[in-house]
């Protein structure tokens, strides 16, 4: 065990590392709390914390009297399908373009950390970058990637590759998870996106998983008049109509 990384996060990697080499895939039961403590010289409550926090990120899921179960991947709602933004704004009147307004290395805060649930100090890769519909802003996408699981995110040109299809390649989506908000834009975000400020935008937080683990955590900023959320649920089999 490392004494550098806290007991409770080395057990939810060892859990992680089973299930990202395929020794335990979604449905089997993973190691209970004794099995861990024996396995890993720990004490319950620390196996309990990593157990629990594993299931919160809906990694696991936990059954009284049963056990812990790997949890299957999760699927992404109709209307926040994962695409990407290129493919949105293929074949519009004007073309898709990107600007990056800020790309390199940091050390994560408290806050970023959470977001990658470690601890501060992880160093991280941050791009923001607008994307714009010809000469008109649309989106302000500011992402942290985690290195270790994307290598190259800081070398990557983002001014011709979206950071969704490099992290295609270099961090294999599991899961994803997103929170959607309508906010006012601040005098930086006005500024960027060529608004009053004030002017109201659609904000989304995603996180995404590859390997078991949270590669990346972006906040993706729409001008709210030059935006819209689209879904087309399939139709339900006759007879079944709500």
């Amino acid at each position: 065990m490392k004494a550098s990384v806290p007991l409770y996060q080395q057990v939810k990697q060892h859990v992680l590392d089973l299930i990202a080499s395929g020794a335990l895939k979604p449905g089997e039961r993973a190691p209970s709390e004794p099995e861990l403590v024996r396995a890993l010289g720990v004490a319950r409550m620390t196996a309990n914390r990593a157990l629990n926090e594993l299931r919160d990120e809906g990694v696991i899921t936990r059954r009284a009297g049963s056990g812990s179960y790997v949890a299957p991947p999760r699927a992404a709602g109709a209307l926040l399908a994962l695409r990407d933004i290129a493919e949105e704004l293929a074949g519009g009147a004007a073309p898709h373009r990107m600007q990056v307004l800020s790309h390199g290395a940091i050390t994560a805060s408290a806050r970023a950390a959470t977001l990658f649930a470690a601890e501060p100090g992880l160093t991280l890769v941050r791009v923001v970058v607008r994307h714009l519909r010809g000469a008109e802003p649309l989106l302000i996408e500011d992402r942290l990637i985690d290195p270790a699981l994307a290598p190259g995110a800081g070398e990557a040109d983002f001014s011709g590759m979206t950071t969704y299809a490099f992290l295609t390649r270099a961090a294999p989506l599991q899961d994803v998870e997103h929170t959607v908000r309508a906010i006012n834009a601040g005098p930086v975000l006005a500024r960027q996106l060529s608004l009053p400020p004030g002017a109201a935008c659609l904000e989304i937080r995603r996180r995404t998983w590859s390997a078991g683990r949270i590669a990346s955590a972006a906040r993706l900023t729409y001008a709210g008049e030059r935006y819209e959320l689209t879904g087309h649920p399939a139709r339900p089999p006759e007879g079944n109509e709500p």
